[in-house]
C-alpha cells in the first residue's frame, strides 16, 4: 500500500544546513568544476565535474562503497525489498532501512541506488571526502539522501551535508538528511507494510538451508552463513556444527 500524496518531507524529521557551517565550503569562482564525483560502474571509475552530476547515467553505476556483514561489527548492515524496483537495496543502518521504507510509501520511486558516488569537495581546511547514502530517481528529478538520527551527527558530519546540498543544488537535485521521523510514522509504516510483498525466497536459498539441515540438526546461524558463502557442501558433515535433537530444541 503506498501513497498518492504522501512525500518524505511529510514523514521525515529533516536537518537544517546551517548557513555558518556552508561558510566554510570554498564555492568561488568555476567550484562546481573543481568539485568532483567519483561513480564505479562494473568497467571502471566514472569522475565527473560536480557540474556535471545530472548528466552521469546513474543506472549503470553500483554502489561506490561495498556492504560488508562480519561479527562484532557495530552497525546494522542489510538488504531491503521495494517494490518500487523490485529488487534488492543495501543499507548500513536500520535507519537507513527505515527510510528504504519509507521510500516505498511515497510512491512515484523509479530507482533508489545506494552509496552512490563519492563526492570531494573543498573547504577553508582542505580537501575533504563524503559518500552520500542513496539517491532517488523521481519523474524527472531526483533526490539526494543521507541519513543519520540527530543526536550523532557532528560538526564535520555538517560540513559534509552543507557540501551534499551544493552539489545537489548544482545538478538541479533536492537534498536532505533523514534525522529521525514525525510522530507515529514508524508505527503507520509498519502496520501498512506488514503484507505488502509475498514472503517469497528472494534469494533462492531454500533448498540449499533444506539440504544442510536433512541429515542433522543445526544452528540456524550456521547454516545461514554456510549457504551465504557457498560452503555448504564443505560443512555438511562438520560435526562442531551439528546438534542433538534435545539441543536444537533448546
Amino acid at each position: 500500500m503506498w501513497s498518492h500524496s504522501c512525500t518524505l518531507d511529510d514523514l521525515v524529521a529533516p536537518f537544517g544546513i546551517d548557513p555558518v557551517v556552508a561558510e566554510r565550503l570554498e564555492t568561488g569562482a568555476g567550484w562546481a568544476r573543481r568539485w568532483t564525483a567519483t561513480w564505479k560502474t562494473a568497467g571502471a571509475d566514472v569522475i565527473c565535474p560536480v557540474q556535471g552530476l545530472a548528466g552521469v547515467p546513474a543506472l549503470a553505476s553500483v554502489p561506490v562503497r561495498g556492504f560488508t556483514w562480519r561479527t562484532g561489527q557495530r552497525h546494522r548492515p542489510g538488504l531491503q525489498f521495494l517494490l518500487a524496483t523490485g529488487r534488492m537495496h543495501g543499507f548500513e543502518s536500520l535507519a537507513e532501512r527505515r527510510l528504504l521504507l519509507a521510500l516505498d510509501f511515497t510512491g512515484g520511486v523509479e530507482e533508489v541506488l545506494s552509496q552512490p558516488f563519492r563526492l570531494r569537495f573543498t573547504t577553508a581546511d582542505g580537501a575533504e571526502d563524503h559518500t552520500p547514502d542513496f539517491l532517488v530517481l523521481l519523474p524527472g528529478t531526483a533526490v539526494l539522501i543521507d541519513v543519520r538520527p540527530a543526536h550523532l551527527i557532528k560538526e564535520k558530519d555538517a560540513v559534509k551535508f552543507a557540501a551534499a546540498d551544493r552539489a545537489a543544488a548544482a545538478a538541479g537535485w533536492r537534498y536532505t538528511v533523514a534525522t529521525g521521523w514525525r510522530r507515529q510514522v514508524l508505527t503507520g509504516l509498519d502496520a501498512l507494510s506488514a503484507r505488502r510483498r509475498r514472503m517469497t525466497d528472494q534469494l533462492g536459498l531454500q533448498s540449499e538451508l533444506m539440504e544442510l539441515v536433512h541429515e542433522c540438526p543445526r544452528r540456524f546461524g550456521h547454516g545461514s552463513t554456510a549457504v551465504s558463502r557457498g560452503t555448504h557442501t564443505s560443512v555438511d558433515h562438520d560435526p562442531p556444527d551439528c546438534e542433538s535433537p534435545s539441543e536444537s530444541q533448546a
